[in-house]
Formats: structure tokens, C-alpha cells, sequence
């Protein structure tokens, strides 16, 4: 969304305007609509917004929504049978560990519960509030879920003015904050692991947890989570063809959150239901305002590499640079910069340093960190390594490399047939 990229950055700005347009699949046919239907561009206050099962966004005004962020509104009951009226508060569940509940979702109409799934009403629904969840108040305003690692448990968010009803989804208790200082919420969102509370035609970008707000708010939604004339970033630039891209380095963290950096923007790649989506490097890394040359993730810590410098960061729900970093890669890791990519392996205690044509493992265990073993690669120039269940890529331009193991890459005298990058890879054109 915030796609803070200069003009001398063509083909990163390029990347990520192009990226960042919204999901066109999600978008309903012209036979769902009514002739009463609203507009969502004229500057209107949605009633409620949650992904479906799919991780399609829908938007709910009256006895309208919308799939998708474009795409013209359709009557809500043609989506959820059953349904009559105006919704209050919506959002999915996220319970994974009681597949009956999980990824269903939950629809609020003053007093009163429904449960969809695959929009399907659930047998005995809609329930009283207080049946599904005690100690929650009737006529909410807003409610997002909130998954454990971005709240202290898993829990759900409810919202009814300037008061925030905490709720625990597994001991089925309540706490509730006041957050005065955040606009009444006639909805709330989770997108990519941020929150958002939208009031009137503008959203306000939050902490789960805290409520805090940073940056500049609040900001007209047009520009962000709908397709609008005369909003957003543009929609006249052609998508990034995959036989253009470029990475500067990938990793996945120990949560399983998989990431490729490219100029000043990286991309999630692991979020497939919320689409793919580029941001500037520094949202997630504040520090880092340059770029990247290799990242790599151990130990539930991310180490970001430039030049003859290492940056790491705790990896929560949000990254937090560790004090005294950063740090020389010498200090650090025991070679001299610059690195061109670098990788662990899961469960794994060695990282891989790639420089030119050569691969040097360093054990992470030790003290002072050296390197155990120096390769020669039937490659060079590699751009990013990573490393995951089914092997090692190693990226070169718009091609990857792939390999079984760390152990066949170090016994390797001939590289093998390089791949294309494809669309189902990061969200580029084929």
C-alpha cells in the first residue's frame, strides 16, 4: 500500500505500483448487483469488513457488500442465506487447533450471531451474543481477529466506541481497554498482520495489542483498499513481467513468514489468500532504508545484510532491532562484505555465504563465528538463496536454480537446468 519508491527506482516502482493493484479475481459479476446498489467511491462509511474463508476482503454497507477491492456491490443475502438487514460487526475466526470453528464467519446484527461457512448458515444460528461469546456486549461497532504471536493469544477484537472487549478465544474471558485516543471504529480489518479501524471514508492503521497509533492518519481509503477514479497509486502501468524480476535476497522466518526483497520493497510470499502484496523495506525493518543485499533467518532472529553491515531484528509479530546492531559482517560473522546471498536450511545451525563463486558456511553456534568450510559453485552471481522443506533455490535474474539438499549443492560440479520464476511464485505476469 505505502509503496514509498523515487523515480531512479524504475523497475522497484514499477514492481510495486503494479503489485500493489488489487485483486482482480475477487471481483463480482454484474448480475449481483442492484439498481440501489451504493458506491463505494462516493466517500461512504462501510458497517463491517472480513476476509471469507478464501481470503477474499468483503465490505458491508446496508444490506449491500462487496468481494473483493473492485467490483460492483451485490445484495448481502445473495452471499449469506439467511441473512436480513444490515451487519454491525464481521470477522473469521482463527482457531486452528478446533477445526470447527476455523476460518468460519461470524456476522453481528445487534443482539444476535450468525456463522457462515463457505456461506453456508451453520445449524442452530443465528444464537444470542452472549451464547457464542459471554461477556461480549450487544450493538458492537467493529471486530477483527487477532491470531496468538499479534495478541497474546489467540482472540478476538471487539469494538463499541471508544471501548475494546479483548476476547480469548480459548478461555472464553474478556478484558477491556479503552482506547480514547483512537477514532470510534465502524469497522476493523486485519490485512497482512496490520490492523486497521476505518471510520467514515478513512482508516486508521493500529497496534492490537496496545492500540497505538504511528504515522500519519488518518487516510482516505480509496486510495488503498478499493480501485477508485482519481485515487490510489494508478492503475495504467502493465504488471511486472516474471522475465524481468530481479531479487536482492529471500528468506523465511522461523514463523513461516516467506519474504523477497527487491530495491527499497519486499513481498510476502506465504499470504496467498490476502494476495501479493509489496511494501517498502523500512516498514518492516525502520532501519534498513536502502535495500538489502542477502537476509537470512536463525533462531527466531533476522539478520539483514548491506554492504560490509548486519542488522538484526527479533522476529515477532513486528521486528525489533537487537541494541548494538548494526554491526560489521566481519564482527558478526567472521568474513568481510559484501555477501551476495545467504540462507539456513530448518532446524539447521549452519548459514551459507555465497560471494562470487564460492560458498562459505559458518557455524551459528560458535564463538567467535568462522567458517567451517569454503566451495566452489558451478555458479556465480547469485542473487538470493533459500532454503525450505523441499530443497535450496538459488536466484540468478528471472531464473532460479534448484537443488535437493545443501549437501548435493556442495557436491555439485555442474549446475543444474535453471527455472523460470512464475506468477504463482510472487504475483508477477507469466
Amino acid at each position: 500500500m505505502e509503496l514509498l519508491v523515487t523515480r531512479s527506482l524504475y523497475l522497484c516502482a514499477l514492481f510495486a505500483l503494479s503489485l500493489a493493484a488489487p485483486l482482480q479475481d475477487a471481483a463480482v459479476e454484474d448480475g449481483g448487483s442492484s439498481p440501489a446498489a451504493p458506491d463505494r467511491c462516493a466517500g461512504i462509511e462501510f458497517d463491517a469488513i472480513t476476509p471469507d474463508e478464501k481470503g477474499t476482503a468483503l465490505f458491508f454497507i446496508g444490506d449491500h457488500l462487496w468481494t473483493g477491492f473492485t467490483g460492483p456491490a451485490q445484495l448481502s443475502n445473495l452471499h449469506f442465506r439467511g441473512l436480513s438487514g444490515a451487519v454491525n460487526a464481521a470477522f473469521r475466526m482463527h482457531n486452528t487447533e478446533n477445526p470447527d470453528d476455523h476460518d468460519h464467519i461470524y456476522l453481528f446484527q445487534n443482539d444476535k450471531v450468525y456463522s457462515y461457512f463457505n456461506q453456508n448458515l451453520e445449524e442452530g444460528y443465528p444464537k444470542q451474543i452472549q451464547e457464542d461469546f459471554p461477556g461480549v456486549p450487544t450493538h458492537l461497532d467493529a471486530a477483527v481477529e487477532c491470531p496468538k504471536g499479534e495478541c497474546v493469544t489467540d482472540s478476538v477484537l471487539f469494538f463499541k466506541g471508544h471501548d475494546v472487549h479483548v476476547y480469548d478465544i480459548a478461555t472464553k474471558t474478556v478484558k477491556t481497554k479503552t482506547w480514547s485516543h483512537l477514532p470510534s471504529c465502524t469497522s476493523a480489518f486485519r490485512w497482512l498482520e496490520h490492523y486497521y479501524c476505518f471510520h467514515g471514508h478513512n482508516f486508521t492503521r493500529f497496534h492490537p495489542i496496545s492500540g497505538e497509533v504511528t504515522g500519519t492518519y488518518p487516510k482516505d481509503a480509496r486510495h488503498y483498499f478499493m480501485s477508485c477514479p482519481n485515487f490510489g497509486h494508478g492503475g495504467d502501468r502493465k504488471p511486472l513481467k516474471c522475465s524481468d524480476v530481479k531479487l536482492d535476497a529471500a528468506t523465511t522466518d522461523d514463523g513461516g513468514r516467506k519474504y523477497f526483497f527487491t530495491g527499497r520493497v519486499y513481498l510476502r510470499v506465504d499470504t496467498h489468500r490476502d494476495g501479493f502484496h509489496p511494501f517498502p523495506i523500512t516498514r518492516g525493518w525502520k532501519e534498513v532504508n536502502d535495500g538489502v543485499d542477502a537476509v537470512f533467518s536463525y533462531s527466531n532472529r533476522m539478520y539483514l545484510i548491506k554492504g560490509d553491515q548486519v542488522y538484526i531484528y527479533k522476529a515477532d509479530a513486528h521486528f525489533t532491532l537487537i541494541e548494538g546492531y548494526p554491526k560489521t559482517v566481519k564482527e558478526e560473522l567472521g568474513i568481510e562484505g559484501p555477501v551476495d546471498a545467504a540462507f539456513v536450511c530448518p532446524n539447521q545451525h549452519t548459514v551459507h555465504i555465497i560471494q562470487g563463486n564460492m560458498m562459505r558456511n559458518i557455524d551459528l553456534t560458535a564463538t567467535p563465528r568462522v567458517i567451517d568450510r569454503e566451495l566452489p559453485l558451478p555458479l556465480s552471481d547469485i542473487d538470493a538463496g533459500l532454503c525450505g522443506e523441499n530443497g535450496i533455490n538459488l536466484f540468478k535474474g528471472s531464473q532460479f536454480y534448484h537443488y535437493e539438499s545443501a549437501m548435493i549443492l556442495a557436491a555439485g560440479r555442474i549446475a543444474p537446468q535453471p527455472q523460470a520464476i512464475t506468477s504463482a511464485m510472487m504475483g508477477c505476469q507469466d
